[in-house]
């Protein structure tokens, strides 16, 4: 008689990206066809949810070998001061959210492996000059407070059978002057291999009163 699989002896599986809205189909559709992909979009619209979720399947899939994930370390509102520990420490808090969009889709299990694995790489974009990187997924989250020369650095570190994902909120920018991330996305739409997406109020998948409330405060 054949011994029942105990749930803990089952293999773990992994999530798959799936487009909730038409904007969020157009965006899967330009990071599939292009080599660098801008996205704008208000919280919670899915631009790095996506990003996440797309790399993860590549990762596991063996298309790739690593991902990494970086964002400039810019505080919302008042500057909270140096944070204690190592450099690891001090980014992690900065990081969690895509974290946690990697963990959704990979599982803990599959999540832990490949960052034992140094598959998953966290880096703050300040220490990323001189590193080139092949056949990896290149996350740059709220990119909405990054200068023109910090993107700019940053698709330079791409290297062979690799992609640029470039993220964030122009409207939600904590620089002074504008920000390098509308900035490029003015400046590169026309670019051969560089897709451009915006997202908008009704791809918000979290709250349906948040785009709402954004609307009505930024309107």
């Amino acid at each position: 008689m054949a011994r029942r699989r105990n749930k803990r002896e089952e293999k773990p599986k992994i999530q798959y990206i799936e487009a909730k809205t038409s904007n969020q189909k157009e965006y899967i559709r330009s990071i599939v066809e292009n080599d660098v992909v801008f996205c704008s979009g208000p919280s919670g619209s899915g631009k790095s949810f996506v990003a996440a979720g797309i790399a993860s399947e590549h990762l596991h899939r063996g298309d790739i070998e690593q991902i990494v994930i970086t964002r400039p370390l810019v505080c919302t509102g008042k500057d909270i001061g140096s944070l204690p520990g190592e450099l690891g420490e001090k980014i992690a808090p900065y990081l969690l959210p895509m974290k946690e969009n990697l963990q959704f889709f990979l599982g803990r299990s599959y999540y832990g492996y490949y960052d034992n694995e140094g598959q998953i790489i966290y880096r703050p974009l300040e220490v990323m000059r001189g590193s080139t990187f092949h056949n990896t997924y290149m996350i740059l989250d709220e990119a909405q407070n990054c200068t023109v020369e910090q993107i700019k650095m940053f698709i330079t570190r791409m290297g062979k059978n690799s992609k640029v994902l470039i993220n964030g909120d122009v409207n939600q920018d904590d620089l002074r002057g504008r920000s390098g991330l509308e900035f490029c996305m003015d400046r590169l739409s026309s670019v051969d291999g560089v897709g451009v997406c915006k997202l908008s109020y009704e791809d918000i998948q979290r709250n349906d009163i948040i785009g709402r409330v954004l609307n009505a405060l930024e309107n």
